[in-house]
């Protein structure tokens, strides 16, 4: 079955999306497990965020469950799959975008009411439920599928819970776990799964799908965010809707002038941050802070020179790169990341915090 093109305006989420691109290589893998009859109870997909890895746990969903009370191996009239692909118009399709069927559970991160936030961790109570639900029959009488998004995002007796059903797993019941960093998870989780690593998407990739969902966007923005993107379509989008890309050309704009001071400017600059609800956008532009010291000191260390994605970034690197060994630039990446950190995990002045950032690359540069 051919895929249809996506003309609708705006961002799908992963339940809702009928796409999966730049990872043909990884759904052949499970196509494959599926067609030999080898399909595992517990997968592990694992990448960087953004990539399309909840996307693929919901392909796998979607076709698992309108496969009805099939055995892995084979379609309803014993014609062999050759993707995943479930249409948008399937009754399953719209069910599980809609969070209404009755065979799919997802465990994510549930949002506080009194913090106005996602909490920080997928505690113990939000899994519970998960051992009860893979054994009970299929309200279908198909298979049973929960995906857990992320699960490195759950905290240490969740993590257990978990476990415990992957060490018992059910007949025609399928477990999918989504990992930023797979390294965080227990060493017991990863060994009963099996592991697929998703990696990053290509320019042409983040870029075709830029233009699909921000048909109104300006190639040079497409050009740009792309640059931003480091290969995840899902940081690209972030960063548009936050407006990442203009704050990112106003820190290299004021990098730039260092170690001239224009003090004003980074004043100005540093107090859009203060307010309360600009929580989003401070992690935002520190994310931003940490990759561009990120790329100068890969620069320095390999003298390989990285794209540029605003006009005048890679003179500034080169002038710092020149100013410092690399060592010194390491340790000052480290303190400001650590700074970074605390003022977010501490609740502490924001706007210090990036003053005091920009004052310790002034004097790495003049020392």
């Amino acid at each position: 079955m051919t895929e249809p093109n996506d003309d609708d305006q705006g961002y799908p989420t992963p339940r809702q999306n009928h796409q999966l691109k730049g990872h043909d290589a990884a759904e052949q893998v499970i196509v494959d497990a599926w067609n030999s009859k080898r399909m595992h109870h517990a997968w592990l997909l694992c990448g960087p965020r953004g990539v399309g890895k909840a996307t693929l746990a919901y392909r796998m969903a979607r076709f698992a469950l309108s496969h009805g009370g099939e055995n892995a191996g084979g379609g309803l009239f014993g014609d062999v799959p050759t993707s995943l692909y479930v249409s948008p118009e399937d009754p399953v399709f719209r069910r599980i975008a809609g969070g209404g069927h009755g065979d799919l559970k997802v465990i994510e991160r549930l949002y506080d009411e009194k913090k106005k936030r996602l909490q920080g961790e997928i505690v113990v109570e939000n899994v519970r439920a998960v051992g009860n639900f893979m054994s009970k029959t299929s309200a279908e009488g198909g298979w049973r599928v929960v995906i857990v998004d992320a699960a490195d995002e759950l905290n240490r007796n969740a993590a257990n819970a978990i476990l415990k059903v992957l060490e018992e797993p059910p007949a025609n019941a399928m477990m999918i776990l989504i990992a930023h960093q797979p390294g965080r998870l227990l060493p017991t989780i990863r060994s009963r799964c099996r592991r697929l690593n998703l990696g990053t998407l290509d320019d042409q990739t983040v870029s075709s799908l830029l233009a699909q969902y921000c048909p109104d966007m300006e190639t040079d923005d497409i050009h740009a965010l792309t640059g931003l993107s480091d290969g995840s379509i899902g940081r690209a989008l972030q960063l548009h809707d936050v407006g990442g890309l203009e704050l990112y050309t106003e820190l290299v704009n004021l990098i730039a002038t260092l170690p001239e001071t224009d003090v004003a400017a980074q004043h100005k600059f540093a107090e859009r941050f203060s307010p309360a609800d600009r929580d989003e956008a401070f992690v935002t532009v520190t994310a931003l802070l940490n990759w561009w010291l990120a790329r100068m000191i890969r620069f320095a260390a390999t003298g390989t020179a990285p794209r540029e994605v605003v006009s005048g970034e890679l003179p500034a690197m080169q002038r710092m790169a020149a100013a410092q060994p690399l060592d010194q630039w390491l340790e000052v990446w480290e303190k400001i990341t650590d700074l970074m950190s605390a003022t977010r995990g501490l609740h502490l002045d924001r706007k210090q915090a990036l003053l005091n950032a920009f004052f310790m690359l002034e004097e790495t540069i003049r020392s």
